[in-house]
């Protein structure tokens, strides 16, 4: 599976975990289907309470509005634009998903009121003023974690326009975040 990431989400983490500092804050992720395998974060939603340094707990109270008016804009288009799962910050500590994350993600994926084939985690963090440093990792129920591509989406878009050529520089461009290798539960 692989995330595109555009711009303007890449600049609403930077902003938040500034404004965060040391906090842990996150939120969900809202999904357009691009292509099989293939999903771009099309808007995602901020808590910045509910955190610690070392702890996240999401409200899904905090979240239903957002998630609400998302599916209003998108026409109710649920095969294209919908639910892609959850991120949260790692101020302190690797942006490797913790124990307590992935039994998080495994409650998502065997809920059978929240119907979700598959749900995303990325955990996110600044490297620098304004670099990230992100993981991505997908959960299904009864499969193990499995790692996830982020790539910018604007190196996506030039890889398309220029093929051969831009596909290097997009390879590059992907390297830029630092996605994990695989881990086991």
């Amino acid at each position: 599976m692989k995330l595109l990431l555009p711009r303007r989400i890449s600049s609403q983490w930077t902003n938040a975990l500034r404004a965060a500092g040391r906090r842990e804050i996150g939120g969900v992720l809202l999904g357009e289907f691009v292509e099989p395998g293939t999903f771009k974060i099309a808007e995602i939603t901020i808590q910045r309470g509910g955190g610690t340094f070392c702890h996240f707990v999401r409200d899904p109270k905090l979240h239903e509005k957002a998630i609400e008016r998302f599916f209003e804009r998108t026409g109710h288009n649920y095969e294209r634009f919908n639910y892609l799962g959850e991120w949260h910050s790692h101020p302190s500590f690797s942006t490797r998903p913790s124990p307590s994350d992935i039994r998080s993600m495994y409650r998502i994926v065997s809920d059978p009121t929240v119907g979700a084939n598959f749900a995303a985690l990325v955990v996110v963090r600044l490297a620098s003023r304004s670099a990230l440093d992100m993981s991505a990792c997908v959960f299904r129920f009864g499969h193990a974690v499995e790692e996830v591509r982020i790539c910018a989406e604007h190196a996506v878009s030039k890889m398309n326009e220029r093929k051969s050529r831009a596909w290097i520089r997009a390879l590059r461009k992907c390297s830029q975040f630092n996605i994990l290798s695989r881990w086991s539960e």
